[in-house]
């Protein structure tokens, strides 16, 4: 699991599928949280279309030490949907997938 122990302030950006960029500032413990955190924003704003699932990539830069990570959709969405390997992964999954709307219960 990625995980950065620490709380960063992180800018993620993704491209709808008019091929128009959206970005928001987040604060997170991980980046797959910051995905998260940033695409259930995103998906509020009227202004942004739909956001594709497959090869779209999120980026995330993380300011403070500053990192940049690009994670495609898809292996952003198989993450959450794979198996947790400890109980704090499993809580993690859960709130996350609340977080975009997907009330389904990550496999243990």
């Amino acid at each position: 699991m990625l995980r950065f122990g620490l709380w960063f302030f992180e800018r993620a950006a993704v491209k709808d599928l008019r091929d128009v960029e959206h970005s928001i500032e987040v604060t997170t413990e991980t980046l797959y949280e910051a995905i998260a955190t940033a695409l259930a924003a995103l998906q509020q704003d009227t202004w942004v279309g739909e956001i594709g699932q497959g090869l779209t990539t999120v980026t995330v830069l993380v300011q403070q030490p500053p990192v940049k990570h690009e994670i495609k959709m898809k292996d952003f969405l198989s993450w959450l949907g794979r198996q947790a390997e400890s109980p704090a992964e499993v809580i993690l999954r859960e709130k996350l997938g609340r977080m975009l709307g997907k009330n389904t219960k990550v496999p243990k």
